[in-house]
């Protein structure tokens, strides 16, 4: 198979999976108990069956469930995704909004987690089963088992209350005004506007929550890494680079590492969804106002828009990375373009 084949396959099965996605988080959605109503009318008009009625027909839930889902399709596809229940604003404006909030937040927290787990790889395997391999294993175990709200609250606790050596919750400083919206991420306008104050304060902020958000992938990348670079090290190549007398680091850096990294560039990438879709609990803790804290919003409300425009932006973000690595896998390897 040519590989605009293989890429129009790719990509038709992943309009096919978004699909799935829609029909299942709009039935689940709709499955939840409660009265998504109840945020917007008084507890005075609740019981007056011509103000629900009137509600009930402005939100669509006077029509039965397929047909709701058929109108969501319908609006979905001229890109419309709905009036938020609880906001009482387009749910795109909000995410409009949000979305750059965790965008940066995710950047930072890959930023860490490569910047801390291709180090602890690397040694990890260099040093295979000596006291450095044990504190780098430790490290990782602790960032892919403890959980984000604990470590959150934890770092919050040291860091902010008893060390005070960073700031708390937020994205600024109370009262300081952030930049001109270019991007709608808070550094990167500080940037571009050459607002140092607004810069250093924000990078600060990103901190915490960049360490907490990136903890479970700085573990994965580092095993994945470590896992790589020792079945390379092991392999004929290798060894013939160091009977040629090649020093030690030029044998892992430039041989090993190099074929090493392949597995884990792909773990890279799908961990960047996962970030996205893992930002909930580290949002809220930290008062970031992102995609996670307008998702635990909408659903403590039931706001049905706001919990399907949410859940379609994870699914497309984590649809498109993978389409993007098996695009590359098809690429540098032709004969994944026959399975």
């Amino acid at each position: 198979m040519g590989l605009w084949g293989f890429v129009a396959r790719r990509l038709a099965l992943s309009v096919v999976v978004l699909a799935m996605v829609s029909v299942g988080t709009f039935s689940l959605a709709h499955a939840l108990p409660g009265d998504p109503l109840s945020s917007v009318i008084s507890e005075r008009q609740a019981n007056n069956p011509e103000v629900r009625a009137a509600f009930e027909k402005r939100w669509g839930f006077d029509r039965p469930l397929p047909v709701q889902y058929l109108y969501y399709v319908r609006n979905l596809l001229r890109g419309d995704l709905g009036e938020s229940i609880a906001k009482r604003r387009p749910v795109s404006d909000e995410l409009k909004q949000r979305v750059p909030a965790t965008i940066e937040l995710t950047l930072f927290a890959m930023g860490f987690a490569v910047l801390v787990g291709v180090p602890l790889g690397i040694v990890s395997a260099v040093r295979h089963d000596r006291w450095p391999d044990h504190l780098a294993r430790f490290l990782t175990l602790i960032g892919t088992s403890v959980p984000v709200f604990w470590l959150g609250l934890l770092l919050l606790y040291v860091f902010f209350y008893r060390l005070q050596w960073l700031p708390g919750p937020g994205r600024l400083d109370v009262g300081m005004r952030p930049p001109a919206t270019i991007t709608g991420m808070v550094t990167l306008d500080a940037l571009l506007a050459r607002d140092w104050d607004v810069l250093g304060t924000a990078l600060k902020r990103l901190v915490l929550p960049a360490i907490v958000l990136g903890a479970y992938a700085m573990g994965i990348v580092a095993r994945m890494l470590r896992s790589s670079l020792l079945s390379a090290l092991g392999d004929d190549y290798v060894r013939t680079a160091r009977a040629k007398g090649l020093v030690e680091r030029r044998v892992v850096a430039g041989h090993a590492l190099r074929n090493a990294l392949i597995p884990t560039v792909t773990v890279l990438g799908l961990t960047v969804a996962s970030l996205l879709a893992g930002a909930v609990l580290t949002e809220t803790i930290f008062s970031w106002p992102g995609v996670g804290s307008f998702a635990v919003d909408a659903a403590l409300k039931l706001d049905y828009p706001g919990l399907l425009g949410v859940t379609l932006v994870v699914a497309v973000v984590y649809v498109l990375v993978n389409l993007l690595v098996d695009i590359v896998y098809g690429i540098l390897d032709p004969r994944i373009r026959a399975a």
